[in-house]
């Protein structure tokens, strides 16, 4: 007799302790009066993918949980080497299953975007709004209804993408173009579409913006696909378990699909465009350079500081060849300086890290419990935690350092306990 029902609509990728009614179930099973003793799985596709099995299996077993599955001839027998070859042939075929379809799906996609020039979704650029493009060219789909789409140049924003082009090549910086538009009270593109930006404020135009636009090719009217990927990442390096999780990345130009032809109107040339990079390019390396590997940058308290002055998390910023952080307040040259506002917080890695050791013993620890250590004299060291220990312990416990420029003074700690340390003079 089946007493519950669980139905996940995720992934089959995703592990079974991150998918809601799986976790459910997970979760039961250490309940002696859950009411049940066996699972009956109907799909082994999307129950178990790739090295799932082998990662639940000892779980039911270890609860006295039976599992039952039609490609198992019924019951699965833990301890059999028969169905255990069984299970793990059947995850492999599920995961090939996944890979199989990807690259079918991909491969298609990259065709009609390059051949056909075929909008295949998202949102629209700013600048245009999608039109009808008539029936949808996939019968099945046409006779459900669907329409395909294309792009189409909006009357209302296409002309401010023609003026940042057209700024860009008159030589302007994206700083200076950025804050002509918000001193026009021009609405940001999160702002002149927010339906389709629920997860923007809309505050108004930034240095990002306006970069954006000027890197997209699909203004010159060209349809562009694989500007970007989605990798799998580890959601815990410390606990496998937990199965890899999305994460978008962009992809080099040269593995972009670009249409053979232009299949929407154009906001700007293919000329124009080519030389709006050019531009962009000339004001970034140095002259005289070289073509030496770009120094690897290191902040070891990025996400950690926060400004005392505002409240805001410190940005990461090279100084001099060092590390630091910084506060601008909110401000950015997209915008007018306020002549009211706080002046710019500043503070060098080096400063801080010589203090990161008192932070690591907080008043919250007993003092009986601080490490120590006999030297061979016999004589007691209180233990001298290192800075990758102390940066570690912070992060393990949610601990920020509050940073006063005025006082010069750091704060460490949470709502339960705080310590302030006075920062020296460099």
């Amino acid at each position: 007799m089946i007493v519950a029902e669980f139905f996940d609509g995720q992934s089959r990728t995703v592990a079974w302790g991150r998918r809601p009614e799986a976790a459910a179930l997970v979760a039961l099973l250490a309940d002696p009066d859950r009411g049940w003793g066996a699972i009956v799985v109907g799909e082994y596709e999307r129950a178990f993918y790739g090295s799932q099995y082998a990662a639940m299996a000892p779980l039911f077993e270890h609860y006295g949980v039976q599992l039952w599955m039609p490609e198992a001839g019924g019951r699965v027998d833990y301890a059999s080497e028969h169905d255990e070859q069984t299970m793990t042939h059947l995850g492999l075929s599920s995961k090939r299953e996944v890979t199989r379809t990807s690259i079918r799906v991909r491969t298609a996609m990259a065709v009609q975007a390059r051949e056909q020039g075929r909008y295949l979704g998202g949102r629209p650029p700013y600048g245009y709004w999608l039109g009808d493009a008539g029936p949808h060219p996939n019968k099945a789909h046409a006779a459900w209804g669907r329409r395909a789409h294309r792009l189409e140049s909006d009357p209302e924003t296409g002309h401010i993408v023609r003026w940042i082009f057209a700024r860009r090549l008159a030589g302007h910086s994206v700083a200076r173009i950025a804050r002509a538009l918000n001193d026009a009270g021009v609405p940001c593109p999160s702002a002149a579409d927010p339906g389709r930006n629920p997860h923007r404020t809309g505050a108004g135009w930034t240095l990002g913006t306006v970069t954006t636009i000027l890197r997209n090719p699909r203004y010159t009217g060209r349809q562009v696909w694989n500007r970007q990927r989605t990798d799998r990442d580890l959601v815990d390096a410390g606990d496998i378990a937990l199965g890899h999780k999305p994460v978008q990345r962009w992809n080099l130009p040269d593995e972009w699909v670009i249409s053979r032809k232009p299949v929407h109107p154009a906001l700007v040339s293919e000329a124009d465009f080519i030389a709006a990079q050019d531009i962009s390019a000339a004001r970034g390396p140095v002259q005289g350079a070289g073509l030496a590997a770009p120094q690897k940058r290191c902040y070891r308290l990025a996400g950690l500081l926060i400004c005392g002055g505002c409240a805001r998390r410190m940005e990461s910023a090279w100084s001099n060849g060092k590390p630091a952080y910084r506060c601008r307040h909110g401000h950015t040259t997209a915008a007018k300086p306020d002549p009211g506002r706080l002046k710019n917080a500043h503070i060098r890695e080096d400063r801080i890290l010589p203090h990161l050791p008192a932070p690591h013993l907080q008043p919250s620890e007993p003092a009986g419990e601080q490490r120590r250590r006999r030297t061979r004299r016999g004589v007691d060291v209180r233990y001298q935690a290192s800075p990758k220990d102390v940066i570690g312990y912070l992060r393990e416990r949610q601990i920020a350092l509050i940073y006063d420029p005025a006082s010069g003074t750091l704060v460490a700690g949470t709502a339960a306990a705080a310590q302030t340390i006075t920062l020296t003079a460099s």
